[in-house]
């Protein structure tokens, strides 16, 4: 062991300046790599955004086609048979059907809106993994 207080030099013993270095390339490199992740969660997140949308317009149209085809046609039977010619209770339990069909659609696609179904949990879930990474590696 040298006497003048200094540490032997072994093959794993570096100097500060290379550690530091090594931490500042390899930030580097960890910051590069998590917004390449995000970029692409932010990708597929536009797709499922996309996708949900498409299906509460593909809903919404659906309901207002079925209620109107419907209504049409379950009035005047429902008025005509069953309700004695009370026309305009069959027309409002016609409504009350296409409306109840017309929610499950939206709330279907709303869900799939919802900003949970947004989050970008690899990103957050990395993120989290790289600060307790860097912490160890301040003590």
């Amino acid at each position: 062991m040298p006497t003048d207080g200094r540490l032997p030099a072994g093959p794993d013993s570096r100097g500060f300046g290379s550690l530091l270095k090594e931490l500042a390339e390899g930030s580097g490199e960890l910051i590069r790599q998590e917004v390449r992740l995000a970029r692409t969660e932010a990708r597929e997140m536009m797709r499922g955004l996309g996708a949900g949308t498409a299906e509460v317009a593909v809903g919404a149209v659906l309901a207002l086609l079925g209620a109107l085809a419907l209504i049409a046609g379950l009035i005047l039977l429902a008025g005509d048979q069953w309700l004695r010619d009370r026309y305009w209770l069959a027309a409002l339990l016609v409504t009350v059907i296409a409306g109840a069909v017309a929610f499950l659609f939206m709330r279907r696609g709303l869900a799939l809106l919802s900003p949970k179904a947004l989050l970008p949990d690899q990103t957050v879930a990395t993120l989290k993994e790289d600060k307790e990474w860097l912490r160890q590696l301040r003590t």
